[in-house]
């Protein structure tokens, strides 16, 4: 079934279109909140919240024209909501006297491969204006089509394409010297210790 066929069914107070509608988005919208908020506990508690306020805007007789754009646009606007509040202040000062915590389901072995890496994208994504970090992500981690994307968003389709573009082109420009200076200050090594 489609959205939006399960969107009209839970409309009609179908209780199996609602638990299928939950089953596709919600793991979705978890890693989206998680990688947004950096806190498992406060990301499901905002994806409970969501799934809530489409519940009510389908008992107010207003579907949404796109659902999955819709979740993103409510999933990200609690988002800000909470950083602007005081909740935030504290909870990130909390969060900064706590040790990293890891997914330990997953192995050493893969952590050491892929955490660098990763680390290094998100800090990268975290510098990147707020729009093109949204864009960014959206479509690569969530893989949301560029139309949905603007809805999410609001933002016109030609808007998203070029913050993509120029989200993808600081992310490139920023993940390339630090390959760059390692090559150079190893090959300035060898250089110097030659000369000796």
């Amino acid at each position: 079934m489609t959205d939006d066929e399960l969107v009209q069914g839970m409309a009609r107070g179908e209780q199996a279109c609602f638990e299928a509608f939950v089953q596709r988005h919600h793991a979705p919208l978890s890693g989206y909140l998680q990688r947004q908020l950096r806190d498992a506990q406060k990301a499901e508690d905002f994806v409970q919240e969501t799934f809530l306020r489409f519940l009510r805007q389908l008992k107010e007789r207003s579907i949404p024209d796109n659902a999955q754009a819709w979740l993103y646009r409510v999933a990200l606007n609690l988002c800000r909501d909470y950083w602007k509040s005081a909740q935030y202040h504290t909870d990130n000062r909390l969060m900064a006297e706590m040790p990293e915590q890891r997914d330990m389901q997953t192995s050493v072995v893969e952590l050491a491969e892929r955490q660098e890496t990763r680390q290094e994208i998100i800090r990268s994504l975290d510098e990147l204006p707020d729009v093109q970090k949204q864009v960014v992500m959206l479509r690569f981690f969530q893989d949301l089509k560029l139309q949905d994307i603007a809805e999410a968003l609001q933002l016109p389709l030609g808007s998203v394409k070029t913050h993509l573009y120029k989200g993808l082109r600081k992310l490139k420009d920023r993940l390339k010297p630090d390959k760059e200076e390692t090559h150079t200050s190893r090959g300035g090594k060898q250089h110097e210790h030659a000369k000796r």
